[in-house]
């Protein structure tokens, strides 16, 4: 469905340059070494095996590509009732893995110029937090270093930089953007 509204999409405006595939993130239906951009919005942090998904990422970009990819991050452990529930993992939250480890496996797949370009915490209201804790869990959660923080993280590819004239841009988060409402703090 989001594969035909978005070449529906392209039509309307003009845009004939374009290409749509339905493929799986951590297996991508596209040629190594070929594509210039990637972009992504709160994607990653849904797929179990993150490190496959940015050594796939890798794989596809031209050297001196790049990516600019809007994921949620943990720094600390999240109280497991959180973590494991549905709610949460529909608002971007359950799936996420420790900031530290996010950025080391985009630096272990090869990339360079890694640089967090946002950093924004996501604040869970009181609401929402006694659905799964008790009173004496949320002060514990509140007085914590823990911390669910939306990231934007940039990183290159090695090798010369691409033009900016005709790019090959893959946009991994078309399937899942409606997880993720507007001003909601996902991403």
């Amino acid at each position: 469905v989001m594969i035909n509204k978005a070449r529906e999409n392209a039509d309307k405006i003009g845009f004939n340059n374009v290409e749509f595939r339905q493929g799986d993130i951590e297996n991508m239906p596209i040629g190594g070494s070929s594509i210039d951009v990637v972009v992504s919005n709160c994607v990653l942090n849904l797929v179990p095996n993150k490190t496959k998904v940015i050594n796939e990422i890798h794989r596809v970009l031209k050297p001196g590509g790049h990516f600019s990819i809007s994921d949620i991050v943990l720094a600390g452990e999240l109280p497991s009732a959180l973590k494991q529930d549905a709610e949460m993992y529909a608002g971007c939250v359950a799936g996420a893995i420790q900031k530290s480890d996010y950025l080391k496996a985009i630096e272990d797949a090869g990339f360079q110029s890694i640089t967090i370009q946002k950093e924004k915490p996501i604040v869970l209201p009181d609401d929402i937090l006694e659905k799964y804790l008790t009173q004496s869990e949320i002060e514990a959660y509140k007085n914590s270093n823990l911390g669910i923080f939306s990231i934007s993280v940039y990183a290159e590819k090695q090798g010369e930089k691409v033009a900016k004239k005709k790019l090959n841009l893959i946009d991994i988060s078309a399937e899942t953007k409606s997880n993720c409402a507007p001003e909601s703090g996902c991403c």
